[in-house]
């Protein structure tokens, strides 16, 4: 027997092998992107799910809050001179939303309209349920679930959406909303209405509620397009919008940015503008929805809504929302961007 043979070493085989350990021991020390905690990554389909319950838990507080004193208060004027009213129904409902949301997911950034007021009943909320199967929404069950870093996300919540409105018992105007943006973008938007008890979400890229309408294209109302502004701050938009898209502009008057959104969405006008201040609690919600049934939301200077955590809260340079159409009635806004103070 021949012992004296050279042992021959495949040097593609050590390098690989040399390299595996590499990876091992980089994993091990943390040199992965890849968080060592699991509580660091959020499951976006939890988050929807969280988020109707929470804007629904709002709207039951709304409800309530008709039924007593609604102690209404003013936070001062808007830009326009037009008052800008808050009640115990938006404290109540501000205080369901956020904390249970929080309680929910302690590390997520969360901003609302409102404040507690320093009650410390407020913070002693609900972890929401998000496991259980949502009986209007299970179509919700059936998406994959996608997870994100927790650092990444910012909720953003308005607690009662058309406060002005409701003290004068026009509630079909009257919304609670979510929204979660990851880097400032909107994801995640659910509307809900109390009035009668209704949800709509949508979720960008994936899919929608199925309340939410399927609406054609039609080209012809570019040529009298149906225009929804603002009823309690309207300044010169609505003589605008009928300079800017022709004398066959129907021009309507609403409340609520959720409402007018929604309007949008569903096919009851074709473009929402708003050439005055607006804050991204209002927004953030609707324009995640107009984003997935492939819609759009910019400033009049044709700009996404940043809503990042530490962004200014109000867009100063008017909105302009369509489902079709949007680039035809952007190269109008000239006539709007003249206007704008």
């Amino acid at each position: 027997m021949n012992f004296g043979g050279t042992l021959r070493v495949n040097k593609f085989a050590c390098f690989t092998l040399v390299f595996i350990l590499f990876l091992i021991i980089y994993w091990r020390a943390g040199g992965s992107n890849y968080p060592s905690d699991k509580s660091d990554l959020i499951n976006l389909k939890t988050l929807l799910k969280a988020s109707i319950r929470a804007a629904e838990i709002g709207g039951k507080k709304v409800i309530d809050g008709k039924n007593h004193e609604l102690n209404v208060k003013s936070k001062g004027k808007t830009q326009e001179g037009a008052n800008d009213p808050v009640t115990d129904a938006d404290y109540a409902s501000h205080c369901a939303m956020f904390y249970s949301l929080k309680n929910t997911f302690p590390k997520l950034s969360i901003v609302s309209e409102e404040h507690s007021k320093g009650d410390s009943r407020c913070e002693q909320q609900e972890v929401l349920e998000t496991e259980s199967q949502l009986f209007e929404h299970k179509i919700i069950d059936y998406m994959n679930d996608e997870y994100v870093l927790a650092k990444d996300v910012t909720i953003w919540i308005d607690p009662l959406d058309a406060t002005q409105e409701y003290t004068e018992s026009l509630y079909q105007y009257v919304t609670t909303m979510v929204c979660v943006a990851i880097h400032g973008v909107p994801i995640i938007g659910v509307i809900h209405y109390p009035f009668p008890p209704t949800t709509y979400w949508g979720w960008h890229t994936k899919k929608t509620s199925n309340n939410i309408a399927n609406v054609p294209h039609q080209e012809e109302n570019k040529e009298h397009p149906r225009v929804v502004v603002s009823r309690s701050h309207p300044g010169k938009v609505a003589e605008i919008a009928k300079e800017a898209f022709g004398a066959n502009t129907i021009v309507t008057p609403a409340a609520g940015a959720g409402f007018k959104v929604m309007g949008v969405v569903n096919g009851t006008y074709d473009v929402y503008l708003h050439a005055t201040a607006i804050k991204k609690w209002d927004l953030c919600a609707g324009n995640a929805i107009i984003m997935a049934v492939d819609g759009m939301m910019t400033t009049v200077k044709g700009e996404n809504i940043d809503y990042s955590t530490d962004s200014n809260v109000k867009v100063t340079d008017g909105i302009i929302v369509t489902r079709y159409d949007h680039d035809y009635y952007l190269s109008k806004m000239p006539k709007i961007l003249s206007a704008l103070p």
